[in-house]
């Protein structure tokens, strides 16, 4: 079992910065996947960013390449969202997921077995 907490989110003005962070705990090692998505009222889930713990390879959604990077500490255990140029689309509940596979699909990480509660991002 793998337990996932975001933080990070905040209110922020149109063109700034955040960066989440995803704490992740238990046995880790089943999931070669982690990424985050976010959901916003009235919208299906996106699938935001993923990365590979062993081939490090990551996939970014069209709305937020080139403004978002996701990276993972030392460990591989706790991915980072790093978030740039800000626009009030962004605003949702990011929560990080984690699964296993050979590919991190975008699609795939709104339903790998665990996700977090999220955090919540409010550009304006």
């Amino acid at each position: 079992h793998v337990q996932l907490v975001e933080s990070g989110g905040g209110s922020v003005q149109a063109g700034g910065s955040l960066k989440l962070s995803c704490v992740a705990s238990g046995y880790t090692d089943s999931t070669n996947c982690m990424g985050l998505f976010r959901e916003i009222p009235g919208q299906e889930r996106e699938g935001v960013a993923t990365s590979h713990r062993l081939s490090a390879a990551t996939l970014y959604a069209d709305s937020v390449k080139g403004r978002c990077t996701i990276s993972r500490d030392s460990a591989k255990t706790t991915p980072y969202l790093q978030m740039a140029d800000l626009k009030p689309e962004d605003t949702a509940i990011y929560r990080c997921a984690a699964g296993d596979g050979s590919v991190c699909r975008l699609d795939d990480a709104t339903k790998w077995d665990y996700r977090g509660q999220g955090t919540q991002v409010t550009v304006s």
